[in-house]
């Protein structure tokens, strides 16, 4: 069995569900309100979970009824959460997310994620040194994504880089991930106007543009691929690339090929959307080797 860690967040969901978007100033009549738990962390860390992996999670939660329920839930599902500590006055992270129109629409407030720093990562080196892969998302702070990079550079550690939400990365962050996992959007504020094609080639076998239902793009060392994606009807795209990175990731650190990794990946993200919630349709081992 596999050891994963996840740093990043841990979230509770705020969803609401609608024919579609208010535009400015309206108010709509919704269809359904519901709390569930998410953050980009806890959720990768559930997906890696019920693929089989034996998973640690570094974050904290706030002192709160959605801290405590943030925490049952990944216990729930087999996650360590020796290092999830509860911040005082300091409230859990929220996500709040719009479902309409066949698409989600979020608002993130970090809350306690915000308190996910390096200092906090010092007491979880003994958790980050046994793991077969580190994963983390930009929910998390930037110190603390560069004393990883650092860290993992140091220890020879293999670590994937989901960033999302976007925003701008260091150079030392780039090069030191073994992998990145933008989507389109993503890719475009990380490297701005360049061509697609020429940064794909720059790091092959590391840099994998996730375009939704048109596959997962990457260089592999001698040309462009696009690894499909499966045909669903969708319920609910939250967690789709949560599941997908969780599985890249548990596949890669099972010894997979990347492109057997990407289909992996693939095919538990195409199941998770089948299912409301970002955690509600991630699939077991079972499924999504029998899909």
């Amino acid at each position: 069995m596999v050891k994963v860690v996840v740093v990043g967040s841990a979230s509770m969901d705020l969803v609401v569900t609608a024919d579609r978007r208010p535009k400015a100033g309206e108010t709509l009549i919704g269809e359904s309100f519901q709390t569930v738990p998410g953050g980009k962390g806890a959720n990768q860390a559930v997906a890696a979970a019920r693929l089989g992996a034996n998973v640690s999670m570094i974050g904290r939660v706030g002192e709160d009824a959605f801290g405590k329920e943030i925490l049952d839930n990944l216990k729930k599902n087999g996650v360590s959460v020796t290092y999830v500590e509860p911040v005082p006055q300091i409230p859990s992270g929220t996500a709040h997310i719009t479902l309409a129109e066949g698409d989600n629409s979020i608002i993130v407030v970090k809350g306690a994620n915000d308190v996910v720093t390096p200092s906090y990562l010092e007491k979880a080196v003994s958790d980050l040194k046994e793991a077969d892969i580190i994963m983390v998302q930009q929910e998390t702070p930037e110190e603390t994504i560069e004393y990883l990079a650092n860290f993992c550079r140091k220890f020879h550690k293999k670590w994937l880089l989901n960033p999302a939400p976007a925003r701008k990365i260091s150079n030392n962050v780039i090069e030191s991930a073994t992998y990145l996992t933008p989507n389109e959007h993503e890719f475009a504020v990380m490297f701005g106007e360049e061509e697609r094609s020429e940064v794909l080639a720059r790091f092959p076998n590391k840099l994998l543009i996730t375009e939704g239902k048109n596959g997962v793009r990457y260089f592999n060392g001698t040309k462009e691929e696009v690894v499909p994606s499966y045909v669903v009807e969708p319920v609910d795209t939250t967690g789709a690339g949560d599941t997908f990175n969780a599985a890249f990731a548990v596949a890669v650190a099972e010894g997979r090929k990347i492109d057997e990794a990407i289909r992996f990946a693939n095919r538990a993200a195409s199941i998770s959307i089948t299912k409301f919630g970002a955690q509600g349709g991630m699939p077991s081992r079972d499924e999504v080797e029998g899909s």
